[in-house]
């Protein structure tokens, strides 16, 4: 294997940071042009690979944050159910605490919402959550965003493929060349 230079380790150290390729080259010296065109192939390189693998594996081990984790995380919420958190009661009319009867006799009642007991949650349940709050009209309960973890264990598990259109005329300056005067041309620029 050969030994990494330092500025391919500069590049790799820059990688780490937000796994932008193109800004990793920047940030580590490559022009822009380089970093725009050719940045790719560094990655492709034995030694960067194995370099890349080792502090990932090191920084996995060190945070204790593994894919599995997150997506077990994304799991939670994506599957979770809004009734594990809140019941829809009937509650009886009352005025200064006597029950209101309907023209049958019967209590009137109206739908409430009732919280569960966070307490009584389970952990993924709890993972749901993501905020709680006295509001002006009330208790507060703010689920994370479950079509967004939906949406990203979908991709996660290759479900969602985006698509890129690409339209335009592509001027080719060899069109029209036959394959000799193409051999020719690449003969006179090596010689």
């Amino acid at each position: 294997m050969a030994k990494l230079s330092e500025r391919h380790k500069r590049f790799c150290d820059e990688y780490l940071i937000d796994l932008n390729v193109t800004q990793a080259a920047i940030r580590a010296g490559y022009t822009p042009k380089y970093a725009n065109k050719k940045v790719y192939a560094l990655l492709d390189k034995p030694e960067i690979k194995e370099y890349l693998d080792k502090r990932m594996n090191a920084r996995e081990k060190r945070t204790e944050i593994t894919q599995d984790k997150v997506l077990k995380e994304l799991a939670a919420i994506a599957f979770s159910n809004a009734s594990n958190f809140f019941k829809v009661i009937d509650r009886k009319v009352t005025v200064n605490g006597n029950e209101i009867l309907d023209a049958y006799g019967k209590p009137k009642t109206y739908k409430d919402v009732e919280f569960i007991n966070t307490d009584n949650l389970s952990d993924d349940n709890k993972k749901v959550i993501s905020s709680i709050k006295q509001g002006a009209n009330g208790l507060e309960i703010k689920l994370n965003d479950k079509i967004k973890a939906l949406e990203l264990v979908g991709r996660h598990l290759g479900m969602f493929k985006d698509k890129v259109e690409i339209n335009g005329n592509v001027n080719n300056p060899f069109e029209g060349l036959t394959t000799e005067q193409l051999l020719k041309m690449v003969a006179d620029e090596d010689g």
